[in-house]
């Protein structure tokens, strides 16, 4: 029993106080379910009984187990210890015991639970010392009980105490969940006991004739019925048949089965009477005018059609989604690589070109330089016809991140790479292998894509590596990855000084590229002799034979024409272009004119004008005096610049320098990665770089036209749509498209639709035909996805230029209105400092005797406020004669 006692107090001396504290509001616990409320259990601890003198078989035995325990005692042991005290449970009944000494008794066999129990009354305790006599016959009585029969006790009656089962009863409970509903039919007072007669009459003609009660779907009793239990039987066939016809009220009605004819004197009658030939007379001519209507014009035709605009057999007018057409991806390639630029063949319809480069950050590249050199670096021809194997592979010394077809002839390709080294190519020996020519008299026709399965056999094998024919120098090339690569058109051509000629040539011989602005003509800067002409084919022997000789005087010493730099103001920074847009880009950009492209194609190989550029850049040529040369720029800050390329002679060193931009704005909150010109509005330029987009007009120098708000991921890249002028697509680095239409929105993004689950690093929009376009959007997988244009995002509606152009000559009618209340409130703005500033000059100007005056008039306001504060507190009393004294 000890160990049980040791193992109780230990509990109860490591409970938390707080709680020991908390539990003085608690009423103690008595035996008043067992029939003994005077009886309260407690737990008395070894250090409790060595107090009292109360331990158990020492102080409190079997034949004495109780002990008188003294009131003060147990005050005392409550002050001392407080909450610790093992009497703290029945603290309050101590404090109301009336006697001065108390019962405890020693529950040896846990009668009530614990080891000790006190008696809370003085009857109790009279009832424990004293227990009343038993008579002899009940002595007897109990002899006679064995001590298994069960003695009954009556029930105590105990407090209700609800453990949630007035929930399971209601939830058991049959509630009608449908409403009653009550027809009461009465008459009239005056009809009851009338005698009654039947008639037929009209029940909706006469009032409270009949009272129609009508079904109707009640959906408390619409069950679904999902398992019945069916017993069958075999018995004769039986058919129960029923009709109930409803009864209508007759009519006469007669059918006519037979024509009814006049009679044939009936006729002659009629043929000669007066009103049929006057009939006849004024109704043939409305008659022939009828006749004459229905032969002209197509009485057939719908007209509600004709009130909407025309639409054509392909797509349909509520698909508003592009739809996936065919992927393009490099199975070969042994390394991860990503797409970072795509370029459609002007003139073969179905091919398209991309550049691929490995998949690495700075670091890595610079770790892993040696291994990348051994790989490849390509631009792949991709067919519709076949889309695993490339029709053909354009191999370069380094990524390409930028390329672009020469306007004049598509078989010249120039390239940008990551070490800022240009790039030729010239596939004009390889065209068979890519395009079917059809000769027509002395016209080609236009170039259709030869099927794969047509080819001979061979060529399925081996893949066609075309090695480049020209690359610039490194020493005099950029010192930074290209970017951005644009040929010029083959209607002007410019100097060192960057002043615009006409071109007679007739041919695009210049191109820009974008890192530091430099200039590149593919002609010789001077006319080459026969002698160092043959010196260069004699040193440049060794190179294969597969390699054409167009660029060769280019290789290895290809310089630029002029370098156009971007100052950072008075510092010696520059700052980092990524994109550009010239302002003849918007005629190269608008493919529809292919007939253009094809004739210059059809000249190119009658002649090809890029195989005698060795006579070098012509000396006298006619200079274009109102040529635009300013251009916008796109920075890595995310800058919009607009500068211009014509260089100026500085006053004092006499030296060429570029001129200072005409704006700078700083809009985007990362990489510039889109500068482009509409193919409709030559002044209105897209920009999309960081986390918003922007719309420029080149006249307007204060600022964007449409500044989109912050996206939810950024973007990285965009294009114009080709045949919309308010519609525009901007990837994202989630894989998303978001489709701009500002006939729709100009707020947000008309809408969104993923494509990928990675970054889009370019989108070039293609039109196949007047009735079906395609969209090619790269990801950073090296995955190419061909989409197809919708009829809603292809077809322009009919005032769809004008509507667009309205908006933009608003939004610079809104731009003007806030420059002008901008200076207006600059203008407020002064004003008010320079009144703030004259009442500050009156105030220091101020005369002695007026200060004096003021500061008098301030402290007679003072001391009547304070009069009237001591009246308000009764500290002064006021006299009949006006005077004051004070209140003792």
């Amino acid at each position: 029993m000890a160990p049980k006692q040791k193992k109780k107090s230990s509990r109860r001396k490591k409970s938390p106080k707080p709680i020991l504290a908390a539990s003085e509001d608690m009423e103690p616990v008595n035996m008043e379910s067992m029939g003994h409320p005077e009886i309260y259990p407690l737990v008395l601890t070894t250090k409790t009984q060595e107090i009292f003198n109360c331990r158990i078989d020492e102080d409190i035995t079997d034949e004495q187990p109780y002990k008188l325990i003294n009131k003060e005692d147990i005050f005392e042991d409550l002050r001392n210890r407080a909450a610790v005290s093992d009497f703290h449970p029945v603290k309050k009944i101590v404090q109301e015991y009336p006697g001065n000494e108390l019962l405890l008794v020693y529950d040896k066999d846990f009668k009530y639970g614990l080891n000790f129990y006190l008696i809370g009354t003085e009857e109790g305790k009279e009832n424990y010392l004293n227990p009343p006599e038993v008579s002899e016959e009940q002595e007897e009585y109990k002899e006679y009980i064995p001590e298994d029969v069960y003695i009954y006790k009556p029930p105590v009656s105990k407090p209700w105490v609800s453990l949630g089962s007035e929930k399971e009863i209601e939830e058991a409970s049959v509630t009608e969940s449908t409403k009653q509903i009550t027809y009461m039919i009465s008459r009239k007072r005056s009809e009851f006991g009338a005698p009654i007669k039947f008639s037929d009459q009209n029940a909706s003609s006469v009032k409270d004739a009949y009272i129609e009660c009508t079904a109707y779907p009640d959906k408390n009793f619409t069950l679904k019925q999902l398992e019945k239990d069916v017993g069958m039987q075999v018995i004769p066939q039986i058919k129960d048949i029923s009709t109930q016809t409803k009864w209508t009220y007759p009519k006469n009605a007669t059918t006519q089965y037979y024509p009814r004819e006049f009679s044939e004197e009936e006729k002659e009658t009629l043929k000669q009477s007066k009103p049929l030939v006057d009939f006849l007379n004024n109704a043939s001519i409305s008659v022939e005018i009828a006749l004459q209507q229905n032969e002209i014009t197509n009485t057939f035709i719908d007209d509600w059609k004709h009130l909407a605009e025309e639409e054509g057999t392909f797509g349909d007018k509520t698909d508003t989604h592009l739809k996936e057409y065919q992927s393009f991806t490099d199975l070969h390639s042994p390394t991860e690589k990503m797409i970072t630029c795509v370029s459609w063949h002007p003139t073969i319809y179905g091919l398209i070109a991309v550049s691929v480069a490995v998949r690495l950050s700075f670091e890595d590249r610079v770790h892993f330089s040696g291994k990348l050199l051994l790989q490849p670096s390509l631009i792949l021809f991709w067919s519709f016809s076949d889309p695993i194997h490339p029709q053909l592979m354009l191999e370069s010394p380094d990524d390409i991140f930028c390329f672009k077809f020469c306007p004049s002839d598509p078989n010249i390709i120039a390239g940008g790479c990551i070490n800022g080294q240009i790039v030729m190519w010239d596939i004009t020996t390889h065209a068979d292998r890519i395009e079917n020519v059809k000769a027509g008299g002395s016209r080609s026709k236009k170039a259709t894509l030869k099927p794969m399965f047509l080819l001979e056999p061979e060529s399925n094998k081996e893949a066609m590596y075309i090695r480049h024919c020209a690359v610039s120098s490194i020493e005099n090339g950029h010192k930074k990855v290209i970017t951005d690569i644009h040929w010029l058109s083959d209607t002007f051509e410019i100097n060192r000084m960057g002043s615009v000629f006409e071109n007679r040539s007739g041919i695009c011989c210049q191109l820009v590229t974008c890192s530091h602005n430099m200039f590149w003509d593919i002609r010789p800067q001077k006319p080459l002799t026969p002698q160092t002409t043959e010196k260069k084919k004699e040193e440049n022997i060794e190179i294969p034979f597969d390699v054409p000789s167009t660029f060769l005087h280019l290789d290895l010493s290809w310089k630029p024409l002029t370098k156009v730099r971007l100052s950072k103001g008075e510092t010696s920074l520059d700052h980092c272009p990524t994109k550009i847009s010239l302002k003849e880009d918007h005629l190269l950009c608008k493919t529809q004119d292919k007939v253009l492209a094809q004739s210059k194609t059809a000249k190119a190989e009658e002649m090809n004008p890029y195989h005698n550029l060795e006579s070098g850049m012509p000396n006298l040529l006619k200079p274009i005096d109102d040529f635009c040369t300013k251009f916008f720029v796109g920075t890595e800050e995310g800058e919009v610049i607009y500068t211009d390329w014509k260089m100026e002679k500085d006053p004092e060193t006499g030296r060429l320098m570029p001129k200072k931009p005409v704006s700078l704005h700083t809009i985007h909150d990362g990489i510039v990665h889109t500068i482009q010109r509409s193919p409709f509005y030559d002044d209105i330029i897209l920009t999309v770089g960081g986390w918003n987009v922007a719309i420029w007009k080149e006249s307007v120098m204060t600022g964007p036209l449409l500044q989109s708000c912050c996206a939810p991921k950024r973007y990285t890249s965009g294009h114009w749509s080709l045949t919309r002028p308010g519609v525009f697509y901007i990837g994202r680095e989630d894989g998303y498209i978001d489709i701009w239409d500002l006939l729709e929105k100009t707020h947000e993004p008309a809408q969104s639709q993923n494509i990928c689950i990675t970054m889009i690093t370019c989108i070039k929009p293609w039109i196949f035909s007047s009735k079906q376009q395609f969209i090619a959007i790269a990801d950073y997988y090296g995955t190419l996805h061909i989409l197809e244009i919708p009829w809603t995002l292809s077809r322009p509606s009919t005032n769809e230029m004008t509507s667009i152009n309205h908006y933009f000559e608003r939004e610079v009618k809104h731009l003007e209105y806030v420059e002008q209340r901008k200076k207006i409130r600059e203008q407020e703005k002064k004003e008010m400092e320079q009144e703030m500033a004259k009442k500050k000059v009156k105030i220091y100007q101020k005369s002695k005797e007026q200060m004096e005056a003021e500061l008098k008039m301030d402290y007679e306001s003072y001391l009547e406020l304070e009069k009237t504060v001591l009246i308000n507190l009764g500290l002064i009393k006021v006299t009949e004669k006006g005077s004051y004294s004070d209140v003792m």
